[in-house]
């Protein structure tokens, strides 16, 4: 009797084991997209009303709401001192298309970006301790803002995309 309680609680125990997941996979997933949106939130400003006081003798003040300036399209720059993780050089001017806290996770997009024919490779920013991954990377700041659109031109329904922007490396 004893032999089939404890082979019970033994198939039971095995049972629970191989059927426990680890959360740590799906908390860094969501960590990750978290990581990203604030960094995207963080790169775009908020279209906030300009509210213009009017001073009128002898009356109180009013608030005339103004109509906000059109934003110009500039594309949004950094200035980093950065060190590419394995093999590659990297010029002046970069497209960051990613940036994460976990090295498997870059290398998991450069990965991506390769097989998709991009010459893209990975570099690490040790202040922040962030992995950038880079599409491609010029010389000029015009051939990188070319390529920075034609990259959002090419992936219009990936929004990881959408917000990438120009490295300059120091």
């Amino acid at each position: 009797m004893k032999k089939v309680v404890y082979l019970g609680l033994g198939l039971c125990m095995a049972l629970s084991f191989a059927s426990c997941k680890s959360g740590e996979s799906a908390y860094k997933k969501a960590y990750e997209k978290a990581k990203q949106m604030e960094l995207a939130e963080s790169q775009q400003e908020p279209a906030t009303d300009v509210v213009e006081v009017i001073e009128q003798p002898e009356t109180v003040q009013t608030a005339t709401p103004v109509k906000p300036a059109e934003k110009v399209a500039a594309p949004v720059e950094k200035q980093e001192k950065v060190e590419v993780v394995g093999n590659g050089t990297l010029k002046k001017y970069s497209v960051v298309c990613g940036s994460f806290g976990l090295k498997t996770n870059a290398e998991s997009l450069r990965d991506y970006l390769i097989g998709e024919g991009y010459n893209a490779l990975v570099v690490f920013n040790p202040s922040i301790a962030m992995y950038r991954v880079i599409t491609s990377s010029f010389d000029t700041r015009e051939e990188a803002v070319t390529a920075r659109e034609n990259l959002k031109a090419r992936y219009p329904n990936r929004d990881d995309f959408k917000g990438s922007w120009l490295l300059i490396a120091q």
